[in-house]
């Protein structure tokens, strides 16, 4: 069905990481990008994007800059830990935050700023520390750039 994964990147090219709350029913405590969701019936994915900020960290509709298509025909099937399926047609797009974070705890853990680097190492050493769709998207955005997460 229907998703959609934002990653937010400051000016300095740090991509944000947040941690998903440990009452969430899947993949619960795992590091994953900024936000995840999926689009209301007639909502667009930017219009998606927007809510879903607002509610996961707090910060107004206007205060996610204007969200572009990184990754648009991305997909993924993943089964969690419970047995709970998820199969996604998940666009990712990319967005620069303008605003202060002030994450929901019903939904995020923990976030912090990462560099580029320290992102793709850890997916390519603890893949199993963060979510599923988290290590594809890192590994596609790798590849589409010429480069090697695996090392």
């Amino acid at each position: 069905h229907r998703a959609f994964s934002v990653h937010l990147v400051a000016p300095d090219g740090r991509v944000m990481l947040t941690r998903r709350a440990l009452g969430k029913v899947t993949w619960p405590g795992v590091w994953t990008n900024a936000c995840c969701g999926h689009p209301a019936p007639g909502e667009s994915d930017v219009e998606a994007i927007h809510r879903r900020t607002a509610t996961e960290l707090n910060i107004p509709a206007d205060a996610v800059g204007a969200p572009r298509a990184a990754i648009p025909g991305f997909r993924y099937r993943a089964v969690d830990a419970s047995g709970i399926v998820e199969n996604e047609i998940c666009p990712v797009f990319v967005a620069r935050p303008l605003g202060t974070l002030r994450p929901d705890p019903s939904e995020v853990a923990e976030h912090a700023w990462a560099d580029v680097a320290d992102v793709w190492s850890l997916v390519a050493n603890t893949p199993w520390a963060v979510s599923p769709w988290f290590v594809e998207q890192v590994q596609q955005v790798g590849v589409a750039c010429g480069e090697s997460v695996a090392g």
